[in-house]
């Protein structure tokens, strides 16, 4: 399997990076089929319903997504590899479908924000948000239970938000939560309309509008309906249904939250209230975060 893939590698011939398209001839999958390198990215955030919305998009025709998250434009070994090491890893295609990728650490880091528009600068980003105090929250959470199943130790989220008697501001979990300080970077690459800014809290209590939305924002056609989704009482969320199956994220999402110390989460909510008016400021709208 690994020679097999190898030497597809050397057999083909680098394009230039500005092609949206890069076309492997000697592809073998199903008839007008290829890999081509993303048309939009879901570039983030951690912990903002990044999986919920490739998933959901996963349900238009149109749309063909890499299931694995790639970690192409925010780890340096992986960018070295070069983009058709990263073409390789887009699934097989239509002409007429668009390719979708999700790395949620893209949206915090330096680089990617270039890197990007080396690659494609007219491309569609996804960018999908919740509120940034619950973000903290579940950040912690999938670290919490990521330790408890490797034996190690564990904190209390109090315990790593407080240190020394004031807000830890030091945290990964509450610089990742720091939008506007993120999309200053982006911005700085990328025109405000070629991003757009999903609502992650609206997508799970709601999923259609905001998927509407995405819809109009990469010119597909409307093809995702309310018979695609269906509210699941035990998981407290929706699940998908499409080509006659029904699925549900991984048993990871929605996993219950800790009970936060009241004063400790006013003392978040206060410090990202700055950051998120930065924030509206900067995308033309707000959003219903305390």
């Amino acid at each position: 399997m690994l020679g097999t893939f190898l030497s597809l590698l050397t057999s083909l011939t680098l394009q230039p990076w500005g092609r949206e398209e890069l076309v492997n001839e000697t592809e073998v999958g199903p008839p007008g089929t290829s890999r081509r390198i993303p048309q939009s990215i879901i570039i983030g955030v951690r912990k903002g319903g990044t999986r919920a919305l490739l998933e959901m998009l996963d349900i238009h025709p149109d749309v063909a997504v890499a299931t694995t998250e790639v970690h192409f434009f925010d780890w340096d070994q992986n960018y070295a590899k070069g983009l058709e090491w990263y073409r390789q890893l887009m699934p097989l295609s239509q002409p007429h479908q668009m390719t979708v990728e999700k790395t949620p650490g893209y949206f915090t880091s330096a680089l990617a924000p270039e890197r990007i528009r080396a690659m494609n600068s007219s491309i569609k980003l996804l960018l999908i948000l919740r509120d940034p105090t619950e973000r903290v929250v579940s950040d912690y959470t999938q670290v919490y239970y990521n330790r408890l199943e490797n034996h190690k130790p564990v904190q209390l989220i109090e315990d790593i938000l407080i240190h020394d008697g004031a807000l830890n501001t030091r945290y990964k979990a509450i610089q990742r939560s720091l939008y506007d300080v993120h999309m200053r970077n982006w911005l700085h690459h990328f025109p405000l309309e070629q991003i757009h800014v999903v609502d992650g809290d609206t997508l799970i209590r709601d999923p259609l509008p905001e998927l509407q939305k995405v819809e109009r924002f990469l010119n597909l056609p409307p093809r995702i309906m309310s018979s695609n989704f269906y509210f699941n009482q035990t998981k407290g969320f929706y699940c998908i249904r499409s080509d006659g199956r029904e699925r549900c994220l991984h048993e990871s999402k929605g996993r219950p939250h800790p009970v936060v110390n009241s004063t400790v989460l006013q003392q978040l909510r206060s410090y990202f209230q700055e950051h998120n008016r930065n924030f509206y400021k900067m995308v033309k709208r707000s959003f219903n975060w305390h």
